[in-house]
């Protein structure tokens, strides 16, 4: 398949950077406060500002906004942002615009990680943990099925992530249905679903995300490098076996942690790079952060969508992404 392909923008300057990561946060803040504002029972906006601030307001409205929805909110700025990013350093070092964690079965096997974790009752900190083991376990998988003659074969890469996180999620459901009789919860996490976010375990994986995360941006200038070849890259200085090793553990890092807490919410970390490097450019100093910004938006925007538009009910918001990516991967794969 092809390489990575954009086009032409201007050069970046930290003038056209502060301009667009501004923007990209202050349009993320705008659907935060509608996300928590919007729901089957619609609160004034004024009462959750007041809320935030710590201002008086009725008791049902402070419960809704704290307790049920802010949590949420912040769950899906934060997985938002992380598959992003996963994705944006996934496609840079296969050189391929359809790798993600989703395809790539990384997020089918943090899921098996953390059910495995929860069905033992292993404890809220073992779950992330647990939830890692299992992405990291399928990215060696995958990484070690495409590699033929020491090259890395990104098309065998590809079709044995899917093959590998069809064999987890159907684990998934083996797991809870040995140790869960609601089998319904495990076709919601199959779907991704954030209805569980609660404030503890966002402080145990927020940390993780952001610390990781920041790691990943320091090497936006090789990943640069790497894009263009790894042969370019080494002659530019680059260690590119060192920065590979460490962007994906790092990458699977943060995609198994963030797994661990929404199930699997598939074609994120392909829709939000390929849509900034079309408005953006391919520079990972700016791809980067703007794709973390961008994600966290979209995670937002198609959760407040997934329970509202059949409110009181609700869809899983990995329908939602799956009914936007799916067509985009189909594109990618013909223009490829």
């Amino acid at each position: 398949m092809g390489g990575l392909s954009a086009p032409t923008h201007e050069p970046l300057t930290l003038r056209r950077l502060t301009v667009i990561l501004s923007f990209l946060f202050l349009f993320m803040g705008a659907l935060a406060f509608l996300g928590i504002s919007a729901g089957s029972v619609a609160v004034p906006p004024g009462n959750v500002l007041s809320a935030l601030v710590g201002g008086d307001v009725p008791a049902a409205d402070r419960t809704i906004i704290l307790e049920l929805r802010l949590p949420r909110v912040l769950l899906a700025l934060l997985v938002g942002a992380a598959l992003s990013v996963a994705g944006v350093v996934f496609q840079a070092l296969l050189r391929n615009p359809l790798a993600e964690p989703y395809i790539l079965g990384i997020s089918s096997g943090g899921t098996v990680g953390a059910v495995i974790a929860i069905s033992l009752s292993l404890g809220v900190l073992l779950v992330p943990l647990s939830s890692f083991a299992g992405s990291a376990l399928v990215m060696l998988l995958v990484y070690s099925l495409a590699h033929r003659r020491g090259q890395l074969d990104t098309d065998t890469l590809l079709l044995a992530g899917v093959m590998i996180g069809a064999f987890f999620n159907a684990a998934v459901l083996l797991t809870v249905a040995v140790f869960n009789e609601e089998l319904r919860n495990a076709f919601l996490w199959l779907m991704g679903n954030l209805s569980g976010a609660r404030i503890d375990s966002l402080l145990v994986i927020a940390p993780v995300v952001v610390v990781a995360s920041a790691a990943l941006f320091l090497h936006a200038r090789n990943y640069n490098a790497i894009s263009t070849g790894d042969e370019t890259a080494m002659q530019l200085g680059v260690n590119v076996r060192r920065v590979k090793r460490l962007s994906y553990i790092l990458a699977s890092l943060i995609t198994g942690v963030v797994v661990s807490v929404s199930g699997v919410v598939g074609f994120v970390g392909l829709i939000i790079p390929h849509t900034c490097r079309m408005l953006f450019g391919p520079d990972h100093r700016l791809l980067l952060p703007a794709s973390a910004l961008l994600g966290a938006s979209f995670l937002v925007a198609a959760d407040t969508l997934a329970r509202t538009v059949l409110a009181p009910a609700e869809i899983p918001v990995g329908a939602i992404t799956a009914a936007i990516g799916a067509p985009l991967f189909v594109y990618l794969l013909r223009k490829s």
